[in-house]
């Protein structure tokens, strides 16, 4: 049977379609009347699986439409698509050449379809991207606050502040009853907690940014959080490994976790202490903390999936 790939290139308010590296290309409004005409024109083609780009969210609509119609969709990494563009030495870049573009990635590469998230999965992701959202918005005005030393306007920060107080803690309770309410993710909170310094925020996230958590070898869930070194080395030169990539929101939740899980676990306080004391650079260190500590995470995860007997 014959693989038929449609590379859809999302915008606001435009889907530019193409059958293939160079097949027939539609443009479609994002509407309802627009979503049913690219699934009709997928289905004229027979196409067996539409590929997207990550656009911050665009393209959720979209894909849902797809999978709803019984369409296997996948998103894949912009950066990736671009990068194996100019390796094909396409530099041009408009929104029709880009689904071509897409599609001839997907080919290349295998793409295979992604499954949208549960609706429980999806309501836990919207949560806990809000409350990141308010939480940076707290930074920045507590930072602008800091700044200002007029007692009217250091006043107007106070009832903003307490807005964003009060409503991240009534996301925190939504976030804690989801949780809650799922017997998988309820065992898994509970794992995790037995790493004394993971808190409610830590379990949130990591259920939120990294659900494949536990069905993963440590190296998989090490690369996929970007904590895993990318080799560099060609002939007889061996390069400095660094890492490249990943989910940063996972990462960056790590870097923190990770320092005041070392206070209270002896094995990761000596593995510090021991890169610390061969000279290694702080970020190499940092890295290498934060990584040990998703590895933890990850064998706790896969052993409550193992006993809860969870498909992986």
């Amino acid at each position: 049977m014959t693989h038929i790939i449609c590379g859809v290139d999302v915008s606001a308010t435009t889907l530019d379609a193409r059958i293939g590296r160079e097949g027939e290309h539609r443009r479609f409004t994002v509407s309802a009347e627009g979503l049913d005409q690219l699934v009709a024109f997928c289905r004229d083609h027979q196409v067996s699986l539409v590929v997207m780009e990550a656009t911050g969210g665009y393209e959720r609509q979209p894909a849902g439409q797809l999978w709803a119609a019984n369409l296997p969709t996948a998103i894949v990494n912009p950066r990736a698509v671009r990068d194996f563009a100019k390796g094909m030495g396409v530099l041009e870049k408009t929104d029709r050449i880009d689904c071509g573009i897409i599609a001839w990635y997907a080919e290349t590469k295998r793409i295979k379809p992604m499954p949208p998230a549960s609706a429980t999965q999806a309501r836990l992701n919207a949560l806990v991207r809000r409350h990141r959202q308010l939480t940076d918005q707290r930074v920045q005005e507590t930072n602008r606050r800091c700044l200002v030393t007029e007692p009217d306007v250091v006043a107007s920060y106070e009832p903003v502040l307490a807005a964003i107080a009060g409503q991240m803690r009534q996301l925190e309770a939504l976030i804690a009853q989801a949780i809650g309410d799922d017997p998988l993710w309820a065992r898994l909170d509970a794992a995790f907690r037995t790493i004394k310094g993971v808190a409610d925020r830590t379990v949130a996230r990591l259920m939120a940014e990294m659900p494949e958590i536990g069905t993963l070898s440590n190296k998989a869930v090490g690369k996929l959080a970007g904590l895993a070194p990318i080799a560099r080395d060609s002939g007889q030169h061996s390069g400095k490994r660094r890492v490249r990539g990943g989910r940063e929101a996972v990462r960056s939740i790590l870097f923190v976790i990770a320092e005041v899980v070392r206070r209270y676990d002896p094995r990761l306080a000596a593995f510090h202490q021991r890169l610390v004391a061969a000279g290694k650079p702080k970020m190499l260190i940092r890295v290498a903390v934060a990584r040990k500590l998703l590895v933890q995470l990850n064998a706790k995860a896969r052993d409550v999936r193992r006993e809860s007997a969870v498909p992986t």
